[in-house]
């Protein structure tokens, strides 16, 4: 029958590769997009072992159209975000559509069945899978390439998945800064820093080449624990934090990395990622046979950063430490020969973040958005 849409879930290897594959359909001559590391991505949808999997689930659905592929979604659930919240929320991510929203309604119905189908009550998204990894639809900024492990995606996706019912539940926010705002942002960072580090014995420390995978592991501890009070976090596991820290020790450089610590006690960290997208993109998002070469050497050729993480235990928040943490990166992005940097991403009922880095001059340059809606439940006989 011409003209037929039906929806899918990938079980061979076919269809797996149709459903990891699509973005390249999708994007195609868009300048701006980045491609996903391919191997990444198998992992992320459940294709490859994740840690994240060990405890939570995912559905990954594909629309064929006359047996082409035409969109997709995966329908995730969060076991560890439900013991936590209580919220009966299902969450949505991996979206990607041709501009079509027959489509997108076919996609979000089969998403939302099987989240039915699990008690949940409510979706959320797009999570990719969580909030510890990629999120939000970019609604604003379409003018620029994404920083590294930032989201991108076309205009009329707002549009499709607005149609179908979904709504604002929360936005994030990047702000962008050049290097030449640095010196005079210190300026007004000096006088109070040096106040805050006498007055505590603060000991400012970069991360340890000698013990760099320990401390990787120890500023993503820090991440774990400063963010409980964060709007629907939900803190790694243990396996999940084995291996993102093996992962991120491949990325991260102990230049683009600091710790405050009192009392010989790490309390805060803040660290840095090299913009990696243009070396992504010029490999395609693959890393063999000779990706990972191409993208891991000579970081110190990479001159735009993004600012991932800046991170204070909750009984030290009220100290003044992040504006140290702050003001200690200054001098190491000066010594690297940073260009342009991204913090990214910012809550926007985050207040006391945004206003800091608005302060300090740093320009708002993307909004991303984390829709909601109430899912029916299933239907008698389903």
């Amino acid at each position: 029958m011409a003209n037929e849409l039906k929806i899918i879930v990938p079980k061979s290897r076919k269809e797996r590769n149709q459903f990891l594959l699509l973005p390249w359909e999708i994007y195609k001559g868009d300048p701006y997009w980045i491609p996903p590391l391919r191997m990444d991505q198998e992992e992320l949808t459940g294709y490859r072992y994740n840690a994240f999997y060990i405890e939570n689930r995912i559905q990954n659905f594909l629309a064929l159209r006359n047996n082409k592929p035409v969109g997709r979604i995966s329908a995730i659930l969060n076991v560890g975000h439900l013991n936590r919240y209580h919220d009966g929320i299902g969450f949505f991510g991996f979206f990607e559509s041709i501009d079509d929203q027959e489509v997108a309604d076919a996609l979000f119905e089969a998403a939302l069945q099987w989240l039915a189908q699990q008690g949940a009550t409510k979706i959320r998204g797009p999570m990719n899978p969580s909030m510890n990894h990629t999120l939000g639809l970019l609604i604003d900024g379409f003018d620029s390439s994404p920083f590294f492990m930032m989201t991108y995606n076309p205009p009329y996706y707002e549009k499709l998945i607005e149609n179908i019912g979904l709504r604002k539940s929360q936005d994030l926010y990047s702000f962008w800064g050049q290097i030449e705002m640095l010196p005079k942002v210190r300026e007004k960072w000096l006088v109070p820093c040096e106040k805050i580090i006498e007055r505590y014995g603060v000991n400012v420390r970069y991360l340890r080449k000698k013990n760099f995978a320990e401390d990787v592991r120890l500023f993503l501890d820090i991440y774990n624990r400063s963010l409980s009070n964060t709007w629907g976090f939900v803190p790694y596991s243990e396996a999940e934090l084995t291996q993102t820290a093996a992962s991120l020790r491949y990325l991260m450089v102990p230049e683009l990395a600091v710790g405050v610590e009192l009392d010989g006690q790490l309390v805060g960290a803040s660290f840095c990622l090299p913009d990696y997208n243009p070396r992504i993109k010029a490999i395609n998002g693959r890393l063999f046979p000779f990706g990972w070469y191409y993208l891991l050497r000579k970081k110190s050729e990479l001159k735009r950063i993004r600012i991932v993480s800046t991170n204070v235990l909750p009984e030290y928040q009220m100290m003044g430490l992040g504006l140290v943490l702050m003001n200690a990166l200054v001098p190491c992005a000066l010594d690297w020969g940073i260009k342009e940097a991204e913090f990214s991403w910012v809550l926007e009922s985050n207040t006391y973040s945004r206003g800091s880095l608005e302060k300090g001059g740093a320009v708002r340059n993307k909004t991303y958005r984390v829709y909601d809606m109430p899912i029916e439940p299933p239907k008698q006989g389903k």
